[in-house]
């Protein structure tokens, strides 16, 4: 069979392979006295709060299970603006958010809305893989331009002044940013859009971890930029209902019927169930539930990444949101006798049982040198985790 030029230029989802040879050798452990703990997906341990939950019962059980509109319930959409009037003050009308199957969904469509054949979208290196899969199915080119620990590792406005070019359409940015949970400071994000538009071009924004900032001066939505500025977001990180597949973005007037159209052509509407479910997020007991729960990330980034340190593996920026750590594995690995973080990451795996992500996935630039650690899941296995790492480093 013939496959797709556009199929095959597609790469592999180097994460997701790691992870199906961690549970490979989870099954292999499971018996023994050190079963696998799993570093390596961006997931978090709690699950929807229960009146979230309830309320996916409560629609299964009154039939609220058929086809929304494209762009999603009226109602959700008035939630989400809503929350960002309370939550950041910004003022954001429900008619430009579009409810999407999670934030891939929402990419995916503003790739599509967007980006021509042979368009060039500048992205920072290190930065999410999947990211520049969504540019390439647009058959569009993703330019990885190269980051420091100095530079937060995100684009600067005269990085992206020094790389535009006569294909360049825009800059896709995330922040904070998977895989190094560091974010852009406001003002150089200001300074970005405005040479961008004063180029004709598209400043996309993934924020599905802006919930999840722990510093003031990182956690400002950037649509109190611009309302040009196109979001995307998600109910996955923040809201806990990664499997619930539901995000949304927010665009510019002009751009809701395009989006529209091609949403009502590929997806019809996300999850109905899920969308009722979310309605309940914005509830001030769940709102309550969720910042408690962001504090205990918070702490868990606090005791994780100085044990990460203190054992050999630097991270060399400390992240201000989501839950990753950024983490330098060259003395480590040259320590357990292999080179580079994709056989210190297999070596480790099997000597710990701890499971974390190569940088393959997350550009050219060095990342050969880092490793990415989720810190979502438990005080208890991170605990765990940091004593077999330091045992078989030390």
């Amino acid at each position: 069979m013939r496959i797709s030029r556009r199929a095959e230029r597609i790469e592999p989802f180097y994460v997701m392979e790691v992870a199906k040879a961690a549970q490979q050798l989870a099954r292999d452990v499971a018996h023994s006295d050190r079963p696998m703990i799993f570093l390596n997906i961006g997931e978090p341990d709690f699950t929807a709060p229960p009146l979230v939950q309830e309320a996916a019962a409560r629609a299964i059980r009154d039939g609220r299970t058929q086809y929304t509109h494209a762009t999603g319930l009226e109602a959700l959409r008035e939630r989400i603006s809503g929350w960002y009037a309370q939550r950041f003050g910004v003022n954001v009308p429900a008619r430009r958010i579009v409810i999407t199957a999670g934030a891939s969904a929402a990419l995916q469509l503003a790739c599509l809305a967007l980006i021509e054949a042979g368009d060039e979208i500048l992205m920072p290196d290190p930065s999410y893989p999947c990211n520049r899969q969504f540019v390439s199915a647009a058959d569009g080119n993703a330019v990885l331009i190269p980051t420091t620990a100095a530079e937060r590792y995100q684009l600067s406005a005269t990085k992206v002044e020094e790389h535009w070019g006569p294909k360049t359409r825009g800059v896709l940015l995330a922040s904070p940013s998977n895989p190094t949970g560091t974010s852009i400071h406001p003002d150089e994000l200001r300074r970005i859009h405005s040479f961008v538009q004063g180029r004709g071009g598209v400043t996309l924004l993934d924020e599905i971890y802006l919930g999840l900032s722990y510093e003031e001066t990182f956690g400002h939505t950037a649509l109190a930029i611009d309302d040009q500025v196109v979001s995307i977001n998600s109910f996955s990180k923040y809201f806990n209902m990664t499997g619930w597949r539901l995000g949304w973005m927010v665009v510019p007037d002009a751009l809701v019927p395009a989006i529209e159209r091609l949403a009502q052509n590929l997806f019809i509407c996300a999850s109905t169930v899920a969308q009722y479910a979310a309605l309940a997020c914005f509830e001030p007991a769940s709102i309550a539930e969720y910042e408690r729960r962001r504090s205990e990330f918070k702490a868990r980034r606090d005791w994780f990444i100085p044990q990460l340190r203190a054992m050999g593996l630097p991270v060399p920026v400390m992240p201000d949101g989501a839950f990753y750590a950024w983490a330098d594995c060259s003395d480590a690995a040259h320590r357990l006798g292999v080179e580079g973080s994709w056989d210190f990451a297999f070596e480790a795996m099997r000597r710990a049982h701890v499971a974390f992500t190569p940088g393959r996935d997350f550009g050219q630039a060095d990342t050969s040198r880092f490793i990415r650690f989720s810190t979502a899941n438990s005080m208890a296995q991170l605990q765990e985790a940091a004593a077999r790492l330091k045992s078989v480093l030390t």
